[in-house]
């Protein structure tokens, strides 16, 4: 045998692990092929299942968004009372403070009346209550 002979013989025992590399290589690709075919298969299936349940769930969405904002309608009016008794509140408390302020003012004057009268205990007592009523009066007319 010469060397060309030689040559051809390991060329072609490499070719011949060559292939069956190939081949076990080309046999897992056309597995994973099939599977994938299978896979494919299923996909409308499984989308229209999913596109049926997304439709489901917008429209439980969609009545729930029309409950809520029914709910929202029925509760304003009651809202708007809440503030309307807030306002009045707001106006009561603001008179009040108004009365308190010059109920204040009077017993205020009074008091400097009856210091500067010099008038102590029970005749302070007595100016003081004349005082009062005398604005009291003066007020009513």
């Amino acid at each position: 045998m010469d060397l060309l002979g030689i040559a051809a013989l390991i060329f072609a025992i490499a070719f011949a692990v060559l292939v069956v590399f190939l081949a076990k290589a080309l046999g897992n690709l056309a597995n994973v092929l099939s599977k994938t075919e299978v896979t494919i298969g299923k996909l409308p299936d499984q989308l229209d299942e999913i596109t049926r349940e997304t439709g489901t769930v917008l429209h439980n969405t969609n009545e729930t968004i029309l409950d809520v904002n029914e709910k929202v309608a029925n509760l304003n009016p009651f809202f708007a009372m809440i503030g309307d008794a807030g306002e009045a509140s707001r106006r009561l408390s603001s008179s009040l403070v108004d009365i308190t302020e010059s109920m204040k003012n009077r017993s205020q004057e009074a008091t400097d009346t009856s210091h500067q009268k010099g008038l102590s205990g029970f005749y302070g007592l007595a100016a003081f209550i004349y005082f009062l009523n005398q604005k009291r009066n003066q007020k009513n007319e």
